[in-house]
């Protein structure tokens, strides 16, 4: 087999070669160069898609074997994956997208209670639209629809077609039934008409926003391309100098003499990597970020919300940059040379503050905070991608073989086999990390051997630990499981939103007390209108159900009284 450059690769270094990876709220899945799916991380709701809801402090690989007509199992490529929240997706070479996640009432944006890959079957109904009635040409009607990306965010999920066409389901922003902009929960693969005789060729959301980078042409042949947003606007995550929101796709006007290539969004937050349009003899990049901006995850070396997109001007003049990824509350961004350079909450890391680190090494990195590789190491070799979750970060380099990650590690999200947050870079216990492909070409039989036995002796060791560690915490972790769950169902049914840990109020965190009557007055002066106006349906609608039992139960009881009365009559 031959890679890009020609070169011959062994099937075994394809197997093992990263080329894609992506982050949830607390899961990761990577894509391999043989198509092979693995993941990793907290299990609840069925985010890994291993069939169960138990965390996985290792990589494990998934199965997207499906039965043939024979009675046989077959299996083909995966080219793309996704994540979500607490949702993942996945696309196959043919086009088939697959999805997996526990869904509750229909609240995510899978639609259909799945803890193992399946296909989902409402893109197969679907067809090219009727040229008569969308707009598109002729030819590209009788085209057979065929899916070429996937997206997912918050809880929402997203994907291309090959004719450019973007599509949207989950919990979307969409036109609510008085007219108005809503977070409409729609299962069935919507598309986005606003781009018509347009390509879509980049995509990302946040929780409540989308932002879309098109041709300016009909075609994409690799020009310059236009950045457009949409969505809730409450924090200027849209880029458009207003707080107002957008029901439909609007231009961010900005990058007259710069084309956007990248782009990623944060919950409340937006970046975009763009480089000059003339051309130039280096390759200049620039990361812009606009939107919320508390704990300093613009970078802008404040803690200020930006309404427009700003240059993060503490970043190096003259580099390249080829990748950038937000989580909740923080952003990452890596240059060709290796470099990688983190903001926002908690020193970049998007940890919620640490009561126990106060006065050490704690606070938000308002500006960019060089990461080093190794204590005697900056770069990352040969950088690949880098992909945050809601409070961690992985990083694919040495050419996709070696992978690296940090921050919240607890629930096995770092991938490390620890279940331990970490400040500073730990190596993705991945096969090359043992035997790495580029010295395993040079060493000689013997010597592989010994090195075979002697991580053989090493790993049944480790294995014999985890073991030992893990039957002592599965009991906690069950229990935990179950109260998580319990909160998360809980907190989304009052908020409308996924629990995280930054809704943990901070006097539980800090001190372990809690004055529920302070915290509640707190949040209600902290709302805004649309939250209060949800808070007031919900407990109104709880009240209500309150009394109609209260009711049910009087009215029983007086039957009852009747009942008695009339056989003393008797």
């Amino acid at each position: 087999m031959e890679d890009a450059g020609g070169k011959i690769v062994k099937s075994g270094q394809v197997s093992r070669k990263v080329v894609d990876v992506a982050a949830g709220e607390a899961h990761t899945l990577l894509l391999t160069g043989d198509g092979s799916v693995y993941c990793w991380g907290k299990g609840m709701f069925g985010r890994l898609g291993t069939g169960a809801e138990k965390d996985e402090l290792l990589p494990v690989q998934l199965n997207f074997g499906y039965p043939n007509p024979n009675g046989t199992e077959g299996t083909f490529k995966i080219v793309g994956i996704a994540a979500g929240a607490y949702h993942s997706l996945a696309l196959a070479e043919d086009g088939a997208v697959w999805c997996w996640e526990e869904s509750h009432d229909n609240e995510y944006a899978v639609g259909d209670n799945s803890l193992v890959p399946r296909i989902l079957n409402k893109f197969l109904e679907l067809h090219p639209p009727d040229s008569s009635s969308s707009g598109v040409s002729e030819a590209e009607s009788k085209t057979p629809l065929k899916i070429c990306a996937v997206k997912a965010g918050g809880m929402m999920s997203l994907a291309i077609d090959n004719h450019g066409t973007l599509w949207m389901w989950g919990n979307c922003p969409r036109q609510s039934k008085e007219g108005g902009l809503a977070l409409v929960s729609s299962f069935t693969p919507t598309p986005v008409w606003d781009f018509q005789g347009h390509t879509v060729v980049k995509v990302a959301c946040g929780n409540e926003h989308v932002v879309a980078l098109v041709s300016a042409g009909e075609t994409y042949n690799g020009e310059d391309l236009v950045c457009y947003s949409w969505g809730y606007n409450s924090r200027g995550q849209l880029g458009l100098g207003d707080r107002e929101s957008r029901l439909h796709p609007e231009v961010v006007r900005t990058f007259d003499e710069e084309s956007p290539y990248e782009v990623a969004c944060g919950a409340f937050h937006t970046a975009l990597l763009t480089r000059k349009k003339k051309p130039s003899d280096t390759v200049e990049s620039t990361c812009w970020t606009f939107g919320l901006g508390d704990n300093g995850q613009l970078g802008h070396g404040t803690t200020q919300s930006t309404l427009f997109p700003t240059p993060v001007k503490e970043l190096p003049q003259n580099v390249s940059l080829i990748c950038v990824d937000c989580g909740l509350f923080h952003t990452s961004v890596v240059s060709s040379d290796g470099d990688v350079w983190s903001w926002g909450m908690e020193k970049g890391l998007g940890l919620c503050p640490d009561a126990s680190r106060a006065g050490t090494d704690s606070g938000d990195a308002l500006s960019p905070r060089l990461m080093s590789c190794q204590p005697h190491q900056l770069k990352f070799p040969d950088p690949v991608k880098v992909a945050c979750g809601a409070a961690h970060t992985v990083i694919v380099a040495r050419k996709g073989y070696r992978m690296w990650s940090w921050g919240r590690g607890r629930s096995g999200v770092l991938g490390d086999g620890k279940g331990f947050d970490c400040y500073t870079p730990t190596a993705v216990l991945w096969p090359s990390t043992m035997e790495d492909s580029e010295e395993e070409e040079v060493k000689s039989s013997g010597e592989q051997d010994k090195a075979r036995e002697k991580e053989t002796e090493l790993a049944t060791e480790t294995e014999e630990k985890l073991s030992s560690a893990l039957n002592e915490l599965k009991l906690l972790q069950t229990k935990l499981s179950i109260m998580e769950k319990y909160a998360s169902i809980l907190h989304g049914s009052i908020f409308g939103k996924p629990f995280d840990e930054q809704d943990i109020p901070v006097s539980l965190r800090n001190s372990g007390s809690f004055d529920i009557a302070k915290e509640w007055e707190s949040m209600l002066e902290a709302a805004d209108q649309r939250k209060l106006i949800r808070l007031e349906m919900f407990y109104r609608d709880m009240l209500t159900g309150v009394k109609d039992e209260l009711m049910k139960r009087r009215i029983k009881e007086i039957v009852q009284e009747c009942l008695q009365s009339s056989e003393v009559k008797k």
